[in-house]
């Protein structure tokens, strides 16, 4: 779907509009990062994942915009773990 999106921009899309504004697209990553920070020290469970999957969501557009997916950060996340 975001692929999509950054390739045909339906009028009215938010994640359309993501993908034409990258200053939008940074402070979004950085808003939900401390919203979930924020949700996770009030420790409600429906708020933490809630604000975690809007951080998901604004990162995979992030990585999309780079022409990037979850496979690459997969491959570092495994590195890791090594």
């Amino acid at each position: 779907m975001l692929q999509s999106r950054k390739q045909a921009a339906p009028e009215g899309s938010y994640t359309a509009k993501l993908f034409a504004d990258e200053t939008l697209r940074h402070k979004k990553v950085a808003e939900e990062a401390a919203e979930l920070v924020i949700a996770s020290l009030r420790g409600n469970r429906q708020e933490i994942a809630q604000e975690a999957a809007d951080l998901l969501y604004h990162a995979l557009v992030l990585l999309r915009s780079h022409d990037m997916g979850l496979d690459e950060v997969a491959q570092v996340l495994c590195a890791l773990c090594g």
